[in-house]
């Protein structure tokens, strides 16, 4: 019996003990802060539309994806999100036959993620913000990057190529 209790005792002290370590940690204090590139990440991820015509822009901007080899995944149009990816193969010539005799890891795919958002303003204006992200993967399988694409010329072209939809879906043509 007083074996028991022992056991039951030391249990109960081992577990508060470990609940005590766990809730010294915490959050830490930065653990929310932003970057300092993220305003202008945003601003360049971000273009402002001259219409409030959310359902056009979500539309063209489908269509853009779509264009650009995206397969779009989800779509919810009353909170005017659109989720794409597409899949590429970044297996370079030279990595094959350069590492094939030694096994050495090699990237060989990759899958590159779209977050589009629209926002609409208070002045018939609308703004819209896509976000691209990718994954790489070795030859073996492995996960060697998952990382947001920030090259503005990316976001640039995007929304180059969404301007022109915007005025085609706009003018039906």
């Amino acid at each position: 019996m007083k074996s028991k209790r022992f056991a039951s005792i030391c249990v109960i002290v081992c577990l508060l003990g470990l609940s005590s370590l766990s809730c010294q940690s915490g959050i830490p204090k930065d653990a929310l802060a932003l970057s300092p590139e993220s305003l202008k990440d945003r601003q360049v991820q971000t273009r402002i539309f001259d219409t409030n015509d959310v359902i056009m822009l979500l539309t063209a901007s489908a269509a853009v994806l779509q264009d650009t080899g995206y397969t779009i995944e989800e779509s919810e149009v009353p909170l005017g999100v659109i989720v794409a990816s597409r899949d590429r193969d970044v297996t370079e010539k030279y990595s094959k036959v350069c590492w094939f005799c030694f096994n050495i890891p090699y990237d060989k795919k990759q899958k590159v993620f779209a977050s589009l958002v629209t926002k609409p303003l208070i002045d018939d204006r609308t703004a819209v913000r896509i976000i691209f992200q990718h994954k790489v993967w070795d030859n073996t399988g492995n996960l060697k990057k998952n990382e947001q694409l920030n090259a503005p010329i990316i976001y640039q072209e995007f929304f180059s190529k969404l301007s022109k939809s915007v005025f085609l879906v706009a003018h039906e043509i």
